[in-house]
Order: C-alpha cells, then structure tokens, then sequence
C-alpha cells in the first residue's frame, strides 16, 4: 500500500449520489443490506472514481483494466451516514473488497505513509517496514491479513511478474510509476534497481 492523495469530488457528484442517498436514508436511517443494494447510489460514480484514481485499486497500488468495485472504508452497514460520501469511497478491487467487508482495523491509503510497507525480494511479499513503532506495525499487519495482499497467490504473482517485465526493460520506469506506484516506490526507496535481473535471475 502506498499513500495516494485524496481527489476532489466531481461536480455533479453531490446531485447524482449524495443527494439522493440523503434522502433514502431520511426515510429509512438504518438501512439492511438488502435496502443498500437497491439505493447503492454510488456506483454512478464509479467511473469518476476510476478517472480520477488513474485506475488504481487503493489497496493493491495496481492497475485494473475497469473500476472492479467501491469499498466504503468506513463500513457502510457501521456508518450508513457515510455511504453516500466521496471521501469515504475508494476504488478496489472485487475480491479485495470482499476479503475487508466491514473490519476496521485496515489502514486507510489516504492516511498511510510510503515507507510503512515494505516489498521483499524476490518473493514479492508485503511485510511491515523495520524500525515502525509497535502500534503502527500492528497495524499494517492486520491489513496485509486483512486484505490478503500476501496469501493470495495470483497478486503476488502478479508483483513478481511486473517485476521481472520491469527487470528485462520489458515496461518503462514510466509506466511502472503510472500503473503500479507502490512497485516503483519500492525499488527506487530500496536503490535495487540496478540489482533487479540478478535479483530475479533473469
């Protein structure tokens, strides 16, 4: 996970999402999931998310080809007084969103900072930087649980795979910053990029 900045709220957000959100829940203030699903407002604003976020899951720091889904970061079920809000939607996707549901204890990428996240090489695993206080290093290790951003093999495959391409000069360091910013954080904050081929055995 790495620090991403929050976008300002589209125009015509506040007349296609939060107002008429604001008035399901005036009459129905606690709302059931069921109702949920038939006032989920939000996803009209989806490609906005996916526009302004350049396409990037907010958890995974990668890529998606469409905006997969949108995460509440406050649970909405918790918090339906937030459902409807720009600043508490973030782009994700699918199966990352189903792994947070409405725990809590996962950081929020708007508040993160870059170096409290850390990529092992070469087995693309997330762990916890050194030196974080003991709180904080809770912390983001019940995210990385959380979120499964490391027992799901096909994502760390997927880190790896970027990687290697990267190594064998197969993608720019251009396109690696715009499509995967928690990677090209990593090997430029490590200096390993001049160690990547050997690294990777490529």
């Amino acid at each position: 996970m790495i620090k991403i900045a929050l976008r300002p709220e589209p125009g015509t957000y506040n007349a296609t999402v939060r107002q008429p959100g604001q008035k399901f829940l005036s009459s129905n203030p606690a709302p059931s999931g069921r109702d949920f699903k038939r006032h989920a407002y939000w996803n009209r604003a989806a490609n906005d998310l996916y526009s302004e976020y350049s396409g990037i899951c907010a958890y995974t720091s990668m890529h998606m080809v469409y905006p997969e889904t949108i995460d509440h970061f406050k649970p909405k079920s918790k918090y339906p007084n937030l459902a409807y809000e720009w600043n508490n939607l973030r782009l994700c996707r699918g199966w990352v969103n189903v792994s947070k549901g409405d725990n809590e204890h996962v950081l929020d990428p708007f508040e993160v900072e870059n170096t409290w996240f850390k990529l092992e090489l070469p087995s693309c695993l997330i762990k916890a930087a050194p030196g974080l206080s003991h709180e904080i290093k809770v912390k983001v290790n019940n995210t990385v649980n959380t979120l499964r951003l490391n027992s799901d093999d096909s994502l760390v495959q997927e880190r790896c795979n970027i990687l290697i391409a990267y190594a064998r000069n197969q993608i720019s360091q251009a396109f690696l910053a715009e499509r995967y910013p928690f990677l090209a954080f990593q090997v430029a904050h490590q200096g390993v990029e001049p160690r990547l081929q050997a690294i990777f055995k490529v």
